[in-house]
């Protein structure tokens, strides 16, 4: 897959580090292994450039934080790093879907999967 815009895919793959860290970060805290599973999986989409994944990818990491946003505010005494790593997730879904480097990175069509 060819990338039109490689500043826009430099910042695709921080936010799927970003994803990554923040993983291993909630397995050492909370001991869950499933979510660096899905984590790697969202940062392996987020490489292909395939055309709506920057999409996909924000519109489910913002559902995940609107869902636990209640829990992480009412419980802040115990959950404030949680309520921070919402906040860098909604910076990261606005950075997906805003800015027009990324945009541009995302413009691999689907019908080019495994074509040379």
């Amino acid at each position: 897959m060819n990338t039109q815009n490689q500043n826009g895919r430099n910042m695709a793959l921080f936010v799927g580090v970003y994803f990554i860290a923040k993983s291993i970060l909630n397995m050492i805290l909370g001991g869950s292994f499933g979510n660096i599973i899905y984590s790697a999986i969202e940062a392996a989409a987020l490489y292909t450039g395939l055309q709506y994944i920057n999409y996909v990818v924000a519109g489910i990491t913002a559902l995940v934080v609107l869902l636990n946003l209640k829990n992480n505010i009412t419980n802040i005494g115990s959950n404030w790093i949680y309520l921070i790593e919402g906040i860098i997730d909604i910076g990261c879904c606005v950075l997906l879907v805003v800015a027009s480097d990324v945009k541009q990175h995302f413009s691999n069509k689907w019908s080019e999967i495994g074509k040379k």
